[in-house]
């Protein structure tokens, strides 16, 4: 069996860029972080023959420790002696449709199509796979965003898909159990499981059979996120997967317009309303920690890869970066925190799987998704040096508070003063939109910090605790006993439940913080006053198209000029413009600038106060424009219109030429 590969369009995987925080004399820098990243884990390249074209979409390694890779080109390609400085490539099989996932089993790969799951066998060992079974397929429409991942193996020896929704302007599922989790036996028996998904590119099952899957921002979805998933679960994401529960498979009675939170409801809200509804066990706090969440994988080393045995590794594509996850279960609800754990890798990191000698393989691809590593793919090692560095661990819940494990001990006496602990509360919009700003933040106040007699713990006691937020510490200044500072010194941890069941935190009269209303003089939406009845010059018309880009590649204008400026964004994320002083890495400046606006993003359109910056507009979702007023620089000289929108200003610029 073999299938054409076509390509149709771009994925929504939302690219929410999050850069790594290091302190420098009150500075951001990213440099510096990464160099101190690199002394404890090590990006290796995994040599590509010039002539591949190595679009990783899934990875796994043979139990004679070759490592299959399939592509996006529908390749799958066998690599020899993979962690090596000479590995060598063979195509294992090709002619497949769009491949973003493979497992091995039984001396065979599983890779997941567009429309099938495929086990692929070599019968006579010349290397090259001469068997191509379909153990189960699916029906497409012919959208562009029916991607299909996996699989994974169960328990059971069962294997674990799932089906990314369509889209054409919102979230739909336009053929059969699309935006569902499926289970299919070896022998072609398919159950459907869990719906409400959107673009569920991560998942992974721990050791208990449980099942995790990352989602991305879009329509349903405020931010990046992971969730425990179990069988007649409906996800929060993409409700028009409902329209299948008719089905006698169907383990979900819900229909679509049984959806219909209130305005103002957050998912933990609207889930304690709907029983099928399921809350998030993790948030990735989006444009500051991730944006675009993929895949998810166990450290089983046992120590051979750091401190962090049992927990997550979730990597993410639009950032090029691999985030770390530590899950526990409250009243047998998984919650827990993220962090932040090692960027800077080449291309948009897609898939991880372990070598042999306990390294992170690191597949990756950026066509048509845009990614901070500037390559359009790639395959590296994360080697650890074997230096353990000085992290949170941990952080654990109880019901006044947090414990904070490290990974070294901490200096007493910095660890009990509670003015080195920073806490944040804050939440999204559960709603029909696309994505949502950070809403109702609010400060929590530590009032009691213990430190542990071996120096490896601290119970802090903290105020304004809330349920069903996302609760920001930051330690910025506590030192290890040895005079360390943390390497990422902020967690995010995601509060659903605590021990007991009952919320002891005192809650104090503190106001909230809505969304900002910050003058923006630079971002002007109505015709200026003084412009007169004959209003702009000229009016310019800025669109979007596929591959985080613009659709005019420069304009020209006359200098002093009066300038009517529209974006209409008919892309399926969100996009700003942003008009800017000359020089080639003016957009990356002023780029990096808006990665570092945290909790005040989404408030500021993610366009940073700067005398770079010459006029800009809000951000505009899908399917909408905005039209802004501006009057031509004076000097002549190429500046640039770019999109400040996390992690897009890579990509999406146009040049504005001014005579």
């Amino acid at each position: 069996m073999k299938t054409i590969y076509k390509i149709l369009g771009i994925i929504t995987i939302l690219l929410i860029s999050q850069v790594g925080i290091a302190q420098k004399k009150g500075k951001i820098v990213n440099k510096a972080l990464a160099q101190r990243e690199s002394e404890y884990y090590k990006i290796i390249d995994v040599p590509i023959p010039k002539d591949i074209i190595l679009e990783v979409g899934g990875l796994a390694l043979t139990e004679k420790g070759k490592l299959g890779v399939s592509t996006r080109r529908g390749e799958v390609w066998l690599i020899d002696k993979p962690n090596t400085k000479t590995p060598k490539y063979s195509l294992f099989a090709e002619g497949l449709h769009e491949t973003l996932g493979l497992a091995y089993k039984n001396k065979g790969f599983y890779a997941a199509q567009r429309s099938e799951l495929t086990r692929l066998e070599d019968e006579n060992n010349d290397g090259v796979a001469d068997f191509y079974k379909t153990i189960y397929s699916w029906p497409l429409s012919g959208n562009y965003h029916e991607y299909s991942y996996g699989p994974k193996f169960d328990n059971n020896g069962d294997m674990i898909l799932t089906l990314n929704a369509s889209y054409q302007g919102d979230g739909l599922s336009l053929a059969k159990w699309r935006g569902w989790l499926i289970k299919v036996t070896p022998k072609g028996k398919m159950t459907p499981l869990a719906a409400g998904f959107r673009s569920p590119a991560g998942f992974d099952i721990n050791t208990s059979g449980d099942i995790f899957y990352t989602e991305n921002q879009g329509e349903w979805v405020g931010s990046g996120r992971m969730t425990h998933i179990e069988k007649g679960d409906f996800a929060g994401g993409n409700p028009m997967s409902l329209q299948w529960t008719n089905d006698k498979q169907s383990p979900l009675k819900l229909k679509p317009e049984d959806i219909n939170p209130d305005k103002g409801t957050t998912l933990y809200e609207y889930a304690k309303k709907v029983k099928a509804v399921k809350a998030p066990a993790i948030w990735f706090p989006h444009t500051i920690l991730g944006i675009s969440t993929s895949d998810i994988l166990y450290d089983t080393t046992n120590g051979k890869f750091g401190p962090f045995s049992g927990q997550m590794f979730v990597g993410d594509q639009g950032h090029s970066k691999v985030m770390r996850v530590f899950m526990e279960k409250v009243n047998g609800i998984y919650q827990g925190a993220s962090f932040l754990f090692k960027e800077n890798f080449s291309s948009g990191v897609l898939r991880m799987a372990w070598s042999n000698d306990n390294s992170m393989f690191v597949g990756m691809t950026s066509r048509g998704w845009s990614s901070t590593g500037k390559k359009s793919f790639g395959l590296q090692r994360l080697v650890w040096s074997g230096k353990v560095p000085f992290e949170i661990k941990a952080i654990k819940a109880h019901n006044d508070g947090f414990e904070l494990e490290f990974t070294k001990p901490i200096n007493k006496k910095m660890g009990e003063d509670v003015a080195n602990y920073k806490m944040s509360t804050f939440t999204y919009h559960y709603h029909k939109e696309y994505g949502s700003p950070i809403i109702d933040t609010q400060k929590a106040m530590i009032h009691k910090a213990v430190v542990s007699k071996d120096g490896l713990k601290v119970k802090i006691e903290a105020h304004n605790m809330r349920l069903g937020y996302i609760h920001q510490i930051e330690i910025p200044k506590l030192q290890s006993q040895s005079g360390e500072l943390l390497l990422h010194n902020i967690g995010y941890y995601t509060l659903n439940e605590v021990p007991g069941g009952t919320l002891k935190s005192v809650q104090m009269a503190m106001p909230k913080t809505q969304k900002k209303a910050i003058s923006q003089p630079k971002r002007v939406t109505t015709i200026p006053s003084d412009w007169g009845e004959n209003g702009a010059d000229e009016k310019l018309v800025i669109g979007t198209i596929p591959g985080l880009k613009y659709d005019v590649e420069e304009f020209t204008i006359k200098a002093n000029s009066r300038i009517q400026l529209t974006l209409n964004n008919n892309d399926d994320m969100i996009h700003n413009i942003v008009v800017t002083k000359p020089g080639k890495e003016t957009p990356n400046k002023v780029g990096e600038l808006a990665l570092n606006l945290g909790l005040e993003g989404s408030d500021l359109n993610y366009v940073p106060f700067s005398d770079l910056i010459l006029a800009h507009s809000g951000t505009v979702g899908p399917e909408s424009n905005e039209t802004i007023y501006f009057t031509a620089p004076s000097k002549p000289g190429e500046y640039w219109i770019v999109c400040t929108f996390p992690g897009h200003s890579f990509t999406m610029r146009t040049k504005l030429i001014v005579k």
